[in-house]
């Protein structure tokens, strides 16, 4: 199966793309999701409509996980389902910006057995496949050899960093950060960046391509509290994400943890 449906996802990510840069800098409409659930254009909605048409015909018997699609529990049952998020990172695509991405997976019986995310502007294509090598426009890519928190070079944001998510010393990072989080996950499995770290829950079509991909390049991928992540669930959300190479992965976990 992920051999076979890597092929279709990469295919979908990059025809979706160009429909992305259709409105891209060219002030789509955009208004707010209710309850609080940020902003969404007519991008986003483009973007997920032209995933829904090439992706629901190749895999009729797949469920259906999107950010921009009313949810049925008609996926738990499904032997597979397509989790993702038509542009992670709509308030960088709404300023012009060029860190936002497609992210698409495949996940079946929790565990994510391929995945794509691709960001059009900057035309990078990260994808992996449970049983293959993590790669970046076709080139294997490979996770840093970071062990050490001080120093290391982490996306995060400050407020990740408040001494009650480190009962056992915060951590003194280089910290630095990107919009969309699929993309910063991408970065640690490219070994541009040591590590993400998020205390915020994660909603599974922002972390699912992408958590595969890190661990596929030789990261350590898991919840905030150091448990393996778990897909289709429900409430798709998962409580925070840190995704580092093993031996910074565990010295995190251990600052985390006092």
């Amino acid at each position: 199966m992920p051999a076979r449906d890597l092929p279709l996802l990469t295919d979908a990510v990059r025809a979706a793309g160009e429909v992305a840069l259709r409105y891209w800098r060219r002030k789509p409409r955009a208004w707010d999701k209710p309850d609080g659930a940020g902003p969404v254009t007519e991008a986003d909605l483009a973007v997920n409509a032209a995933l829904e048409e090439t992706l629901r015909p190749a895999r009729p018997d797949y469920g259906w996980l999107s950010e921009e699609s009313p949810d049925s529990a008609a996926r738990l049952a499904a032997p597979a389902v397509f989790v993702l998020d038509p542009i992670d990172g709509t308030r960088a695509f709404m300023a012009g910006e060029e860190g936002f991405a497609i992210a698409l997976a495949v996940v079946a019986q929790g565990r994510v057995t391929a995945g794509a995310v691709y960001l059009p502007a900057l035309d990078r294509l990260y994808a992996a496949a449970e049983d293959g090598a993590a790669t970046l426009n076709g080139a294997p890519i490979r996770a840093s050899a970071a062990a050490e928190p001080e120093g290391a070079r982490v996306l995060t944001t400050a407020g990740n960093m408040a001494e009650s998510h480190w009962p056992g010393g915060v951590p003194q990072l280089r910290r630095a950060f990107r919009p969309a989080l699929a993309w910063r996950i991408c970065l640690v499995a490219e070994g541009r960046f040591d590590g993400t770290i998020t205390f915020r829950d994660a909603w599974e079509w922002d972390i699912a391509a992408a958590s595969l991909i890190a661990a596929r390049a030789g990261a350590r991928v898991t919840d905030a509290a150091g448990a393996p992540l778990r897909f289709n669930a429900p409430r798709p959300q998962a409580p925070g994400l840190i995704a580092a190479p093993p031996a910074l992965h565990a010295a995190l976990m251990a600052r985390a943890r006092g």
